[in-house]
């Protein structure tokens, strides 16, 4: 009867539109030719309906995957899987030319189901196919296969794959199945239900935000750190950073004092790199300038110097090549430079000539004298050549504030000048233009400086200057190594690759 298939599991190709069916048989109806499945899959996914139904001249293909044996349950059974026509169930695989089929031997009767032989067995019974898989015996006996494999993954994935195989392709036999053991291997592996097949995807996201990176990496700094491995790879660890100044590798340790005075020093200064750079006395400081003009150091070589740095370091003041650009005519910066009638003069007047050769307004104020120091007269007389202008008058210096000031005004000797009318007035002229103030070799004592200033520029080795000379620099005017030596100073050069170098207060 055909109520004898009920609960054989199988697979259903119904062609390319339909797609490929597996289930359980649930009914079979010979007179209507239709056959229901249960739990249906649809090209590997279970399908929302419980149930489906199938006409005979809908289905291409049919396959019986599990028929249930004498003595076991419509429920259970081992996977046999078999190609043969829907006959065998007592109905029509699909149209055939001469509306029948082929028979081989003797024709399975329809009257009582059939149990599916074994491999060993499988060659000896009789078989029905469609015409449109008219073949030799001997073709059938290799394409009729029984895949003996346990349930699960290995059913519904041999399902997908014969669902995609050609109807006349040849599958090949499997070997080594010997007294049942690679089936229970199989079984042991792949030994879930069809039914237990989890719909859902699998949650990647879910299931790595459940593992604690920054608790495990501490576990393993915690464990290295106890038993004294190095760490390697631990999110904490930084490796070191170094500036493109520094060296790597350092053979020596780095000496910070390398100038030692004879005197203990007053006040001391570093520089960006640390480098100590004490101060000196002013009657050291004269002394040091004195032995350096004996052997060679001359005054004009000195201001030349001096005025070179001077203006190297007024020109970054001023911007530098954002401001002195050939382009920015129209920003022309102006300096107002207020020198006296004595050395430090000289040097300011050397600053201004330099300045004005890099196209900068300069603006000389220097007082008449009925007599002049030959080196101010020299330099007076190489200003003139620029488009530099000079002045003698507080009243020809521009009302409104300039860019810059650069006070020469002080000297450390010629004390009486700070009493002079033209002194004061040009000192109140500095205060009230609020423009920013750079000194030149100012003198120690703060009551002496009549201007606060912004920036101080010092000359070889810094005087213990004091708040009101602002931020202190100091400028390399030539002076050798010997000559330091000579007057009792241990030194080696701050300066590295510049010439002015800032000073912070220590």
């Amino acid at each position: 009867m055909a109520t004898d298939w009920l609960g054989s599991i199988v697979s259903i190709n119904c062609g390319e539109s339909l797609g490929v069916y597996q289930g359980r048989v649930s009914a079979v109806d010979q007179v209507s030719q239709t056959i229901s499945l249960t739990r249906p899959f649809h090209n590997g996914v279970k399908c929302l309906v419980p149930e489906v139904t199938f006409r005979a001249r809908d289905i291409t293909e049919l396959k019986i995957l599990e028929i249930p044996g004498p003595g076991e349950s419509r429920q259970g059974g081992d996977l046999q899987q078999t190609e043969m026509g829907i006959p065998g169930v007592g109905c029509q695989v699909g149209p055939s030319q001469n509306g029948t089929g082929k028979v081989l031997k003797k024709p399975i009767s329809s009257s009582a189901p059939q149990n599916i032989p074994r491999r060993t067995d499988m060659k000896n019974q009789d078989i029905i196919i469609s015409p449109q898989q008219q073949c030799s015996k001997s073709y059938m006996d290799r394409h009729m296969e029984t895949l003996t494999q346990s349930k699960g993954f290995r059913r519904r994935h041999n399902s997908w794959s014969s669902s995609s195989r050609h109807p006349n392709q040849v599958t090949p036999k499997k070997s080594g199945l010997k007294n049942g053991q690679m089936k229970s291997k199989d079984d042991e592996c792949f030994g879930d239900d069809i039914d237990e097949i989890p719909d859902t995807d699998f949650d990647f996201e879910g299931n790595l935000a459940l593992f604690d990176k920054a608790a495990v990496f501490e576990e393993i700094e915690t464990y290295e750190r106890r038993s004294g491995t190095r760490s390697r790879g631990t999110p904490n660890e930084k490796p070191a950073r170094y500036r493109h100044d520094e060296n790597i590798l350092e053979s020596e340790p780095i000496v910070y004092r390398r100038i030692v005075v004879p005197q203990n020093a007053n006040k001391e200064f570093c520089t960006d790199s640390g480098l100590v750079v004490p101060s000196v006395s002013y009657e050291l400081h004269k002394k040091l300038l004195s032995v350096a003009e004996k052997h060679g150091l001359t005054l004009e070589r000195r201001l030349e110097m001096t005025g070179v740095c001077a203006s190297q370091m007024a020109l970054s003041l001023l911007g530098g090549p954002n401001r002195l650009n050939p382009k920015n005519v129209h920003q022309r910066p102006t300096v107002a430079l207020l020198c006296g009638p004595h050395v430090k003069g000289a040097q300011g007047i050397s600053c201004g000539r330099h300045l004005s050769n890099h196209d900068v307004h300069v603006i000389l104020f220097l007082p008449n004298f009925v007599k002049m120091l030959e080196s101010i007269t020299n330099e007076l007389n190489l200003f003139s050549k620029t488009q530099g202008q000079q002045v003698s008058s507080v009243k020809d210096l521009p009302d409104t504030p300039v860019d810059l000031v650069i006070n020469c005004l002080d000297c450390h000797e010629n004390a009486f000048l700070r009493d002079q009318p033209w002194y004061k007035a040009v000192v109140d002229w500095a205060n009230q233009n609020r423009a920013p103030v750079l000194s030149i070799d100012p003198p120690i004592n703060e009551m002496e400086q009549g201007i606060d200033a912004k920036w101080s520029l010092a000359l070889g080795l810094p005087l213990p200057l004091g708040e009101r000379a602002g931020r202190v620099y100091l400028c390399d005017i030539g002076i050798p190594q010997k000559v330091f030596q000579e007057v009792g100073i241990n030194y080696h050069s701050p300066f590295g690759c510049k010439f002015v170098i800032p000073l912070h207060s220590t």
